[in-house]
């Protein structure tokens, strides 16, 4: 089992950075691919961004392509998600994922979810 906690969310103006974090815990964090999704209102959960156990390949959904950077740190179980040149059409629910594979993440499919920030973004 690996637990997901969210934070950083919050209320933000168009064109502001937030910075998203993700602390896991449970089974060894290294060994999981983690990524980012995220449900807007009255909208299906998203792929955002994953990147795999090594760090060494990274995904992103293609309108946030240039905006935000998925990083982690395995020393600290963390991952992290920084959002740029924000946008009111970013303002959802965010939610840290987990996953032995690759695959099963990115097809929306992942073992564990975190419990999701808000993120709302003003114009």
């Amino acid at each position: 089992q690996v637990q997901l906690v969210e934070s950083g969310g919050g209320l933000v103006q168009a064109g502001d950075s937030l910075s998203l974090s993700c602390a896991a815990s449970g089974r060894t964090f290294s060994g999981y691919s983690v990524g980012w999704f995220r449900q807007a209102p009255g909208k299906e959960r998203d792929f955002v961004a994953a990147i795999s156990w090594s760090g060494d390949s990274t995904y992103y959904k293609d309108s946030v392509k240039g905006r935000f950077t998925i990083s982690r740190d395995n020393a600290k179980n963390t991952v992290y998600l920084q959002m740029n040149s924000l946008k009111p059409e970013d303002t959802a629910v965010y939610y840290c994922v987990a996953d032995e594979t690759m695959y099963r993440l990115r097809v929306g499919r992942p073992n564990y979810w975190g419990q999701g920030t808000q993120v709302t973004v003003s114009s």
